[in-house]
Order: C-alpha cells, then sequence, then structure tokens
C-alpha cells in the first residue's frame, strides 16, 4: 500500500445482512482511530438480500455499541476483486465462495477476518441469522477483536503483501 492511496478493504458474508455490515462499520472505524487512510465497504457472496438494509439485530447490537449501519446489501462483484486490496470473509465458506469468483489475475488479498483475531485466528465468525441475540453479541465480539488487530497491523505496515 502506498501512502498517497487509501487502503481498500471489503468484509464479506453469505448475504451481507449480518456479519459483512457490522464488520464493515468496525473496520471503518478501528482504521480511523489507527490514522489509517481507508476505504472500507461490505458485499455478500449471494444475491438474496441486494438493496435490503442490514437485518434488524445487527442494526440492534451496533447501536448498542454506538455504531450506525446505514448500507445496504450488495453481491460482490468481479470489479471487487480488483478494486479491493484485503477481502475478508467472515467464514470458510465464504472465503471459498470467494476464491471460486475470483477473476483471472484478480489483485485483492482474501483472507478470513479471524485471521486477525488474537483469540482465535484463522476460526470462523458463525452466521447469527438462525440463532438468538447472545449469537450477534459474540459475533461483534468476534468483529470488534479482529477489526481492532487488522487496523493495528494496517498502523504498523504489516499487512501481508502490503
Amino acid at each position: 500500500m502506498t501512502s498517497d492511496r487509501p487502503l481498500r478493504v471489503l468484509a464479506l458474508c453469505l448475504g451481507n445482512i449480518c456479519r459483512s455490515p457490522v464488520a464493515e462499520e468496525l473496520l471503518r472505524q478501528e482504521l480511523q482511530k489507527a490514522g489509517v487512510r481507508a476505504v472500507v465497504d461490505s458485499a455478500g457472496t449471494g444475491d438474496w438480500h441486494v438493496g435490503r438494509p442490514a437485518d434488524s439485530r445487527s442494526r440492534e447490537v451496533a447501536r448498542r455499541h454506538g455504531l450506525q449501519l446505514g448500507g445496504r446489501a450488495r453481491q460482490i462483484s468481479a470489479a471487487d476483486f480488483y478494486e479491493q486490496e484485503v477481502i475478508l470473509a467472515m467464514d470458510a465458506q465464504n472465503l471459498a465462495e470467494a476464491r471460486r469468483l475470483a477473476p483471472p489475475n484478480a489483485e485483492a488479498k482474501v483472507q478470513l477476518m479471524r485471521d486477525y483475531d488474537p483469540e482465535a485466528p484463522g476460526e470462523d465468525v458463525p452466521d447469527p441469522y438462525y440463532g438468538g441475540p447472545d449469537g450477534f453479541e459474540n459475533m461483534y465480539a468476534m468483529l470488534e477483536r479482529s477489526a481492532r488487530e487488522f487496523a493495528r497491523q494496517a498502523q504498523g505496515g504489516q499487512l501481508a503483501g502490503h
């Protein structure tokens, strides 16, 4: 990453209504706190929820922690693999799907969000969609730790491949 160009990061989950919108806001917040110029976005591998706001439970957990989720769900596109520097998938299924969808010579580095979680590197962020409120709170904690560590590494120029 060069200093004149902001870091471009995409949070990726299945439908872009639960995990990735929260990850997007946490990454934006943590990168800003760390003084890292960044453009952060989110998307889903599927198209079921395109145009919809984040799930009400994700909006609620974000609100309780002082975040506002304002985006609308979208599906990842081929352009994302050239426009983004890092695509952070929420789980192994999303990671595999992103790698399958990546066009030839894609430039984005695709990895797991929790590769940056100091408590459980390389683990999935479980999809809380079919569970209760505790799943959303646990999701938030995992994403917050991961976003904070991602920002710390970005600030220190330690992101692999950047």
